[in-house]
């Protein structure tokens, strides 16, 4: 499963602007607030999320010559020491040069095989996992900064439509649903969307599911940073922000146990 191409530009285009807008106005003591990654802070994040953006600049998309991971030294070099200001700028000219880059790219562009973080498959699939890590990121800042975010729109169905495409390994290993059964997700908040899963030999992703053993239910935000391991079941579970019906057992271990990863 992956976006069309207009809409993994779009979805950058949004939070590539929501980042120049976070580095163009948030304090110094802001920038220093711990983010939900536990070793950086919210200008720690925000180097991270952009750096892999630098050494994407220039990068054609390739299954025989990877990207030039080792620039994000030289971006870190270069951001480093700089005041709020000279980082927002560094900041924007990436985000820029990026978006200029795909937008120039046409649509077959998503189908061209490339790395990708999970092995090789399209340039498509790539610009889906980098939607995912920004949406995420965006909500490691949020969240601790006690900003409110809209869980709507493009961006939020590409980061959902990442979590969805390993939906049989969350529920196969991480959930570890029992053979002939099923579980549905419901996503309503941000997004509204039924996902299905069901063991048969294997857990896989299936398009309908007639009797599924437990319903999941929560908004887009919080099944996506359970997904990343980013913020606590119980935490979220107390809120009421997730609950089930159906067999009360699988269900909460279905809750509990999302992240696949970090």
């Amino acid at each position: 499963m992956t976006a069309p191409f207009p809409d993994l530009v779009d979805a950058h285009r949004g939070l590539f602007a929501q980042f120049d807008d976070l580095t163009g106005r948030l304090s110094d003591e802001e920038l220093a607030v711990q983010s939900l990654c536990p070793d950086w802070d919210v200008k720690d994040v925000i180097t991270h999320v952009i750096g892999a953006e630098y050494w994407l600049l220039g990068w054609e998309p390739s299954d025989e010559a990877p990207p030039p991971f080792e620039r994000f030294g030289e971006w870190e070099a270069r951001v480093r020491g700089l005041d709020r200001s000279d980082f927002a700028a560094a900041v924007a000219e990436v985000t820029a040069g990026r978006l200029a880059e795909l937008e120039a790219m046409g649509p077959d562009a998503a189908d061209r095989p490339s790395f990708t973080p999970a092995g090789v498959a399209t340039y498509g699939r790539f610009l889906q996992v980098r939607v995912f890590d920004f949406w995420v990121h965006r909500r490691d800042i949020a969240i601790p900064l006690g900003e409110a975010t809209d869980d709507g729109g493009t961006g939020a169905e590409i980061a959902l439509d990442e979590v969805d495409t390993s939906i049989g390994y969350i529920v196969g290993k991480r959930i570890g649903l029992d053979d002939g059964l099923g579980l549905t997700f419901r996503i309503r908040g941000g997004v509204d969307r039924d996902i299905h899963a069901a063991v048969d030999g294997r857990a896989a992703r299936v398009d309908t599911l007639d009797d599924p053993v437990a319903v999941v239910t929560a908004d887009v935000g919080t099944f996506v940073m359970l997904a990343a391991g980013r913020v606590d079941p119980q935490e979220r579970i107390d809120a009421g922000a997730i609950s089930w019906e159906g067999d009360a057992a699988w269900g909460e271990k279905a809750a509990r146990n999302l992240a696949y990863t970090r």
